[in-house]
C-alpha cells in the first residue's frame, strides 16, 4: 500500500464515476454489483455520495452515504452503506478511516447521527 490513501466524495459529475462503477461491478463482494447498478441509474440525490479510497491511481475501497439503507420503512437517516475494502488493502484500518471520513462529511452536511447496518455480529459495534 502506498504511503497515503486519499478519500474522495464522488458524484456522477466526477471523472472517476465510470471507473468506480466498473470496479464495484467486478469486486469480490456480491453487493458491489448492486451498487454498480445504483450508480448506473444515478440513484443518488442531494447530499448522497459514493466515497472512494484511492492509493495512487488504484481504488482501494468504497462506501456510500445515503438517506436509506436495506431496511425499508425505518425513519432513521443517514446511513453509511456498501462499505468494502479491497483484499489487498485489508488490515490497514481503512474501514475505520471510511467511517471517520463519512461521519465528518455528514457533520458538515448538518447531521449529528449516522447509522451503519451489517449482517455481521460484532463487526461495527465499536463505532
Amino acid at each position: 500500500m502506498g504511503e497515503i490513501v486519499k478519500f474522495k466524495l464522488i458524484t456522477p459529475n466526477n471523472d472517476e464515476w465510470k471507473a468506480v462503477i466498473e470496479y464495484t461491478d467486478s469486486c469480490s463482494w456480491g453487493a458491489g454489483k448492486c451498487l454498480a447498478n445504483m450508480m448506473r441509474r444515478n440513484e443518488f440525490s442531494e447530499w448522497e455520495r459514493v466515497i472512494i479510497a484511492v492509493d495512487s491511481c488504484r481504488i482501494a475501497g468504497f462506501c456510500t452515504v445515503t438517506k436509506t439503507d436495506c431496511i425499508p420503512f425505518i425513519p432513521y437517516t443517514p446511513y453509511i452503506g456498501f462499505l468494502f475494502v479491497d483484499e489487498k488493502y485489508r488490515g490497514y484500518r481503512l474501514s475505520h478511516q471510511f467511517i471517520n471520513f463519512a461521519v465528518e462529511y455528514l457533520k458538515n452536511t448538518g447531521f449529528d447521527k449516522v447509522y451503519l447496518i451489517s449482517d455481521y455480529i460484532g463487526f461495527y459495534e465499536k463505532y
